[in-house]
């Protein structure tokens, strides 16, 4: 008979999701996820089977609790016209927050695709999903805010806003500013 789980998987997964934010796969050592979690490596092993499935567990938990949260408006059965852009004021909000780990580390995803682990099928798929996954919610946005655009319209309005969200969540590492001049040029975008 196995041992009890002592721990909240959810709070693991959260801390270890944050290592992973921050520093990367490939640069998130086991030391530094058994402090952020306050597991050990057995236990670590024990409940994920090993540091990439922490990973993939740390990934699907940035999807449920960072990602769809802030799209919800955005796929919801009737779509506000305000929703992109309050979409877009929102993420601008969060990625000047220098205090907190989107602030000063973008987005896991965008994050993990410039890594080496994106050469993983799975790990590749999944960003590319997530890169769908946004941009047919921005379309939604779009076309809730400019329902007189002809589709090829929206369609190109939602290519520029997504590729706009993309760098800005690559250049907040770096370029702070800029990151959030890539925000506030989405918003200028929609209505012109």
């Amino acid at each position: 008979m196995g041992r009890a789980q002592g721990f909240e998987t959810e709070l693991a997964v959260r801390a270890a999701r944050e290592v992973f934010w921050r520093d990367g796969y490939a640069e998130a050592s086991v030391p530094a996820l058994e402090r952020a979690t306050g597991l050990n490596r057995s236990s670590i092993y024990h409940a994920f089977g090993s540091k990439r499935g922490l990973f993939d567990a740390a990934v699907q938990s940035y999807l449920d609790e960072v990602v769809r949260p802030r799209l919800r408006p955005l796929v919801a059965d009737d779509v506000a016209p305000g929703a992109l852009v309050e979409y877009l004021t929102g993420l601008r909000a969060a990625l000047a927050r220098a205090d907190e780990v989107q602030g000063t580390s973008g987005c896991l995803l965008v994050n993990t695709s410039g890594s080496p682990i994106a050469a993983d099928d799975a790990v590749r798929r999944t960003v590319a999903d997530y890169r769908a996954e946004l941009r047919a919610a921005l379309r939604r946005g779009v076309v809730a805010r400019r329902p007189d655009a002809t589709p090829a319209d929206a369609d190109r309005l939602a290519d520029v806003c997504t590729a706009l969200v993309i760098s800005a969540f690559t250049l907040v590492r770096v370029d702070p500013p800029s990151a959030l001049h890539c925000l506030d040029t989405a918003v200028d975008v929609l209505d012109h």
